[in-house]
């Protein structure tokens, strides 16, 4: 079995996560999914029950399908109940020049078109089940921390006009009157698509539905053994196994390696690391000029994110930390409250109330990975979304399920297949310190 890369403490699913939506989540709102007990037979069991498995789920047991899920935490337990709660087109740490210089003009547009559509399929689902998220905002900001950036941003219109939704690119003064004021901003790209969530609610709403649909959800089930043959998977848990002829593998960043060697050292898990203020008053939000509560971003490589919520919190993100230990997430918090400080001076000495982290997951190719097993069709796989999960991780269960229900999806080229592993996979954990180290370069130099 692979060691794990991180600290044991970021593998404890027993434990709930000490975040935000889980602090503010009303009582007895857990979604109801008992341990799986006893042996059980479905025509697909799905790993994971996170967006991925759970929208897969939703979507098979739309169609008559007996899909099963098995959770190793509780349902939402992963980053699908940590993330920021930004429901926006992106699951790239390529811009468009790099998608074009690798796949093409066609290809990237047919990829910025299935980001499109991953945003709308999450409003279709909270419209068509009355899922309750907090839903905020009127598309997405990135906001330039150098003039030099706003090329990138440019280019990010161009296709995004391409791939039929809108967006443009403001100045400083008109981000500053639009958005809110800032330490280090030199102009904006808002795509008008997309806005804000609670992605707890959401990723237990969609829990529900499926179960409303007939799929059944076990949580605190980690499968602990996977036995292949006589044309079927096996997965094996602490009280029970799931007979399938199917599997989907829905793990993104908490991928369970040990169990699947074809996906072994293909995904390179992060850390990204939030927090949230205590409610700001009316009068320190007037201070900072905030008129948004649509979520922004800026443009470093080591990124920044944020959102000022509906109880007038801020939400405050970035990525660091390569060892999961808990003195290293102390030090990641007053590293994200310095950063808070500086990008926004009138709330510097504002007290945070909650810090939390989990993993996002990116690939050697810096792209998503969907499709099935070169050498065994009946494995499926989604993985890689670079962050940006709520929104490409419900349409990818989508579109694994309709892989399964024989309609033969077409997946844009930069999603296509497996991505080569890393090189030397037991070091990867040395590869993201390079990666760490060369952000901090590529924001002083670009």
């Amino acid at each position: 079995m692979p060691a794990r890369l991180f600290d044991d403490s970021q593998y404890e699913w027993s434990k709930p996560v000490a975040s935000h939506w889980e602090a503010s989540r009303p009582p007895g709102s857990a979604v109801d999914a008992p341990a799986l007990s006893g042996d059980a037979d479905a025509d697909v069991a799905i790993i994971g029950g996170g967006y991925c498995g759970l929208s897969a789920a939703y979507h098979l047991a739309c169609a008559g399908i007996d899909a099963r899920v098995v959770e190793a935490g509780h349902i939402g337990w992963g980053a699908s109940g940590r993330a920021g709660g930004f429901c926006c087109v992106g699951a790239s740490f390529l811009g468009p020049s790099e998608l074009r210089a690798v796949h093409g003009e066609e290809e990237t547009v047919a990829f910025y078109r299935a980001l499109a559509d991953a945003v709308r399929t999450v409003e279709r689902l909270i419209a068509e089940e009355a899922l309750d998220v907090e839903a905020q905002g009127d598309g997405v900001w990135t906001f330039a921390h150098k003039k030099s950036r706003l090329k990138e941003l440019e280019d990010h219109v161009v296709v995004a006009e391409r791939a039929g939704f809108a967006a443009e690119v403001v100045t400083p003064e008109a981000f500053t009157v639009r958005a809110f004021a800032c330490g280090e901003q030199f102009g904006a790209l808002h795509e008008k698509i997309g806005f804000g969530l609670n992605p707890l609610a959401y990723c237990q709403g969609l829990a529900r539905a499926a179960q409303r649909r007939g799929a059944q959800l076990y949580a605190r089930s980690r499968v602990l053994a996977w036995q292949r043959g006589d044309g079927g998977h096996r997965l094996v848990t602490a009280a029970g196994s799931l007979r399938a002829r199917r599997v989907i593998v829905a793990g993104n960043g908490y991928l369970p390696e040990e169990l699947v060697p074809e996906l072994h050292g293909r995904t390179l898990p992060i850390i990204s690391n939030i927090v949230t203020t205590r409610p700001l008053t009316a009068d320190e939000v007037a201070a900072q000029g905030w008129k948004t509560r649509s979520p922004a971003s800026n443009t470093r490589a080591h990124l920044s994110y944020l959102r000022l919520l509906p109880d007038n919190r801020l939400l405050f993100g970035g990525r660091g930390d390569t060892t999961g230990k808990p003195a290293d997430g102390a030090a990641m918090r007053a590293l994200l409250e310095r950063r808070l400080g500086a990008l926004f001076p009138a709330w510097k000495n504002v007290e945070t109330a909650h810090f939390w982290r989990g993993f996002i997951a990116a690939t050697a190719r810096l792209t998503p990975a969907l499709g099935e097993l070169p050498d065994d069709p009946s494995i499926s796989y989604a993985f890689g979304c670079h962050g940006n999960g709520i929104a490409f991780m419900t349409w990818a269960g989508r579109m694994l399920a309709e892989g399964i229900l024989g309609r033969q999806p077409v997946m844009p080229a930069p999603i296509r297949g497996l991505p080569p592993r890393f090189p030397l996979p037991a070091t990867r954990i040395w590869q993201l310190r390079a990666l760490i180290a060369g952000a901090y370069v590529q924001d002083a130099l670009l």
